[in-house]
């Protein structure tokens, strides 16, 4: 179906055209009519459908349709992150080039000028508020910002704030809001927390449900089954030749995406990192620069595996295996977008191998196995079952064949479309392998060779226990790293505590 053929104003449709946007895409298709004739709606689509224009092109047309004399806000879109609130507006921009529609984005980092600005818009009546909740809170209680004349509420990426605790703030934002009105609930998975939430929040919701939780069928998904210390050498392969198309690699460790990224950059490669340790104005600068391929390659955390739209993103990269199958489609939804194919290829080392089965489980399909290059050596055999059972072992990973840092040259297209060939056999395996009893070899630690290539890591010998003298208790020694060192909660590179390694902000 065409857009020329719903019932939009001229100076959307021009827009659209100016875009080159003709075709709707399925999730648009059945969500925006029922939006234009004012029902509440619950949507349903994975990522990269389109989601966004769903619900902006009809609250454009209505926001045409009846102005806003009165200088009110008159809609808002509440988001989980300041990233998606920001690409949000770009949409608007761009939609909205012949409109006379102003916007406001409200969130949170900045200084006291961002703050002002974000008042002052509220304050003189912005048609459209695209907000993150914790933010949005602090401005109703200072700012005195009045939301009564509110006629749309949109929630995007419902089910990811619920997941990072903003059910009660989002509560808190609609007690300012007028009972009558239009709300519109946009997520990738209908859980039952969401059912329950929007029977809390719409009348008589119309239902759309567009391929829910399914990668996109564009994106051509592989694995690389490998030790931990060979993925370096895997990455060194992968960017052996150049490549036209932007990169994301995803890890789930601040540390490992700040070490990744130094290391990318000492192979001479245009590389940034993104994480929640950089302020806003640094975070925007990566962004921009990727998106205007200053930077070729973006190592990140889950903060922009959703709701980041980026043209001519042909591969991602998962450094290590989300720790939830969502993830994991959120990721690699990064790539493909709209008509385009990309590709994905997942690390798995073999504590990882029972998360990603349940992957495997969850989209219903088995991801190709691709061969290791002879250059980082031979790997483990996939055997789910049989790493769940290791799984209580902690994650150590066990280095053989290879010292992981990848010599030789290898061609990206090669590495990708190899089917996986013969492994070594378990007993073969177990012959290298160290006793768990003892520490494990600096070449097989989750971020050997990271922070540097030619650096080799050199072990720790503990203390010898010290003997009281008879009739004495043994003096308790304290580790330096206090309390967290001593459970196993200290800088490892492979986990974080929420205090410092929560990538989720308001």
């Amino acid at each position: 179906m065409r857009f020329d053929e719903l019932d939009l104003e001229d100076e959307i449709l021009d827009g659209l055209e100016d875009m080159n946007f003709y075709e709707m895409t399925p999730v648009q298709e059945q969500t925006i009519p029922v939006i234009l004739e004012g029902h509440d709606l619950i949507g349903c689509a994975q990522t990269g459908t389109g989601k966004t224009a769903a619900y902006t092109l009809p609250l454009l047309n209505r926001l045409l349709l009846e102005g806003n004399e009165e200088n009110v806000v008159k809609s808002l879109i509440i988001v989980p992150t300041r990233e998606l609130a920001l690409q949000i507006d770009q949409q608007f921009q761009g939609f909205s080039y012949y409109a006379p529609i102003s916007t406001t984005v409200v969130y949170g980092g900045g200084d006291g000028k961002g703050w002002d600005l974000q008042k002052n818009g509220m304050l003189n009546g912005s048609d459209v508020v695209i907000a993150t909740p914790g933010r949005m809170i602090s401005h109703l209680q200072n700012s005195h910002i009045d939301l009564s004349h509110v006629e749309c509420l949109i929630l995007d990426e419902a089910d990811r704030m619920l997941d990072m605790g903003f059910s009660d703030d989002i509560m808190k934002i609609i007690s300012y809001l007028p009972r009558e009105r239009q709300t519109i609930m946009f997520s990738a998975t209908l859980p039952p927390k969401i059912r329950e939430l929007a029977k809390t929040i719409l009348r008589n919701p119309e239902e759309v449900n567009i391929a829910i939780s399914k990668p996109n069928d564009a994106i051509d998904q592989s694995a690389y089954v490998c030790y931990e210390s060979q993925k370096l050498g895997l990455i060194r392969e992968l960017f052996a030749e150049p490549s036209e198309s932007k990169t994301i690699i995803f890890s789930s460790s601040k540390m490992k995406v700040k070490e990744l990224a130094h290391t990318l950059k000492r192979m001479q490669l245009d590389v940034a990192a993104m994480h929640s340790d950089l302020d806003q104005s640094q975070r925007e600068e990566v962004m921009l620069n990727f998106k205007n391929n200053k930077v070729k390659i973006l190592v990140a955390t889950d903060i922009v595996a959703r709701g980041i739209d980026i043209e001519d993103i042909g591969l991602v990269i998962n450094y290590d295996v989300p720790h939830d199958p969502e993830d994991y489609i959120h990721r690699i939804g990064r790539t493909a977008r709209a008509a385009a194919t990309g590709s994905a290829i997942t690390f798995v080392n073999e504590e990882e191998q029972g998360k990603f089965h349940q992957i495997e489980k969850f989209i219903e399909r088995e991801i190709r196995k691709a061969e290791l290059p002879a250059s980082v050596g031979e790997g483990p055999k996939y055997e789910p079952e049989e790493s769940r059972r290791r799984g209580g072992r902690g994650g150590r990973s066990r280095s053989k064949g290879g010292d992981g840092r990848g010599h030789g040259r290898g061609r990206r297209d090669r590495l990708r479309d190899k089917p996986r060939g013969s492994s070594t056999s378990r007993e073969e395996q177990a012959a290298g392998r160290s006793d768990d009893r003892k520490p494990a070899p600096a070449a097989a630690t989750a971020d050997a060779g990271l922070a540097d290539i030619s650096a080799s890591t050199s072990g720790v010998r503990p203390a010898a226990p010290s003997v009281a003298p008879e009739g004495e208790k043994p003096r308790r020694r304290r580790h330096r790293g206090g309390r967290r060192h001593r459970r196993g909660k200290g800088n490892s590179g492979g986990g974080e505590t929420p205090a410092s390694g929560s990538d989720t902000v308001r």
